[in-house]
């Protein structure tokens, strides 16, 4: 028999593969997620403030190739989060990437993966009470209060939710969720139905018209598309919360493999389908980075309150994101700090088995995003928006090359493969990982913010090495400690 036979022979017999390990950062926890939380949780991650608010400015910037943009943008995210799907499947786990960073990459990567996703939802978190602090200007009864104490009141509110307990979390991302998707579901209806009417539209008649007259497709060229990517990118940001929230149910085997095949669905259906008819109701020009889209397009159509109304939903939404960013990184940061990576504090629970510590630092943070709606209003989300994208993008190339070192070993018959797999391996992890990448160096065509977020990436880099080697010791006093616990060589 020749080598390549007794190898696959080998991987095919689950016998041959080492026990299943367990993470330490998973202990403790309630499992009261129920598989409609978790299937909402999945749809509320792909449907936030990165659409609602977001695409106004990127459909003004682009035009309507915007979609496009989506389109692609979304199918690498579904490759990350049918990843991620797997490595769940093999082994579930409220640490999530950070835990499967630890036992593929050793603690180093969980170190890299855990602070840079941290970094991602914190300046998330900025992100989305900037939102809401704009939404809530929309209204003539908020126009007086500053942009930054809307911005406070927002995440007292999330905060004090959120440490209640994962099944009030859980509960309401549900109905978060509900309202974000029946709205545009509403919204859609709306547009094809002024499209067939051809009712008027802020002065004039939707249509083919409104995109061939302004420009068609690509009214600006291709590199405002190119330079937009970063941002898309960031509107798919929360996919990978199936994969935190997994760990917290009773049943992900059943649950999960659902909710992660229904994410491509809903991007080709919200994403693509809103941003179409969004291009179809009204020119690029006529939409502003400082006001939703949905709103725009309903406030001309004659109805004064379906703005309100829109409105009042794209708000839910940025409460929604927020609330999703203090839940995940709490529990990152626990998987962390019980293997010495993260403040001791951050592996605190209360009585409701929810990880305040980690919550607290993340909303610390946020805090600093309430000065910066102070200091620079008109700046706050576009600055947060890139700085979240280094973070994302990374955490996604790392959960790719968690994959490829998962597979490597299935093949050599030392863990088993689930049948919920990622189809291509190698070529589609490698494929994805080279787009994200390539994404990334994007950001330098882009002088005003993109290029300034880029020269943050060797300040980030030192801050990183700079911190591993301040927890470095108690990481291998934690891995001597509890050897059975997934920690890496900590060299």
């Amino acid at each position: 028999m020749s080598k390549d036979a007794v190898n696959t022979a080998t991987a095919a017999e689950p016998t041959a593969a080492a026990p299943t390990p367990a993470d330490a950062g998973d202990a403790g926890y309630s499992k009261d997620l129920k598989a409609r939380h978790v299937n909402m949780i999945a749809i509320g991650g792909a449907i936030g403030t990165g659409l609602f608010l977001g695409a106004g400015g990127r459909l003004r910037d682009a035009g309507p190739a915007l979609a496009l943009a989506y389109l692609v943008c979304g199918i690498f995210a579904f490759f990350v989060v049918r990843a991620l799907g797997e490595l769940v499947l093999y082994r579930p786990s409220s640490g999530s990437f950070v835990s499967y960073a630890r036992e593929f990459l050793g603690e180093k990567g969980a170190y890299v993966a855990g602070w840079m996703y941290f970094l991602n939802w914190s300046t998330t978190g900025i992100a989305d009470i900037t939102a809401i602090a704009l939404y809530t200007h929309y209204w003539s009864l908020f126009t007086d209060i500053p942009q930054w104490v809307l911005a406070l009141i927002a995440l007292a509110v999330v905060l004090a939710v959120n440490l209640i307990s994962v099944k009030i979390f859980g509960e309401m991302e549900f109905w978060f969720a509900i309202v974000k998707v029946a709205t545009l579901v509403a919204f859609m209806v709306v547009g094809i139905f002024l499209l067939a009417t051809q009712h008027e539209v802020g002065g004039g008649t939707p249509g083919l018209n409104m995109i061939t007259d302004n420009g068609g497709v690509l009214p600006h060229g291709v590199l405002p598309v190119v330079l937009v990517m970063q941002g898309v990118i960031f509107a798919y940001a929360a996919l990978e919360l199936v994969g935190v929230a997994a760990g917290e149910t009773a049943e992900p085997e059943k649950v999960v493999p659902r909710a992660v095949n229904s994410i491509m669905w809903r991007v080709g259906l919200f994403y693509v389908g809103s941003v179409v008819l969004l291009a179809l109701l009204l020119p690029g020009s006529m939409y502003s980075a400082d006001e939703s889209p949905f709103v725009t397009v309903l406030s001309k159509i004659g109805v004064p309150a379906a703005g309100d109304v829109m409105n009042l939903v794209v708000l839910t939404a940025a409460m929604s994101s927020l609330n999703s960013g203090l839940y995940s990184t709490g529990r990152i940061l626990r998987s962390m700090a019980m293997a010495g990576s993260a403040p001791k504090f951050t592996a605190h629970m209360n009585r409701s088995q929810v990880p305040y510590g980690g919550i607290l630092l993340t909303c610390g943070v946020c805090v600093l995003g309430v000065g910066l709606n102070f200091l620079m209003p008109d700046q706050a989300f576009e600055i947060v928006l890139n700085v979240a994208s280094l973070g994302i993008i990374s955490t996604w190339v790392i959960i790719m090359i968690c994959h490829l070192i998962f597979v490597r070993r299935a093949r050599a018959g030392l863990v088993t493969r689930p049948s919920f797999r990622l189809s291509g391996s190698p070529v589609t992890e490698i494929v994805t990982i080279v787009f994200l990448v390539s994404v990334l160096g994007l950001m330098w065509n882009d002088p005003e913010v993109g290029r300034k977020t880029l020269l943050l990436v060797p300040v980030i880099a030192a801050m990183l090495v700079a911190g591993w080697y301040g927890v470095r010791r108690r990481v291998e006093r934690t891995a001597a400690r509890e050897p059975d616990h997934l920690t890496g060589p900590a060299k």
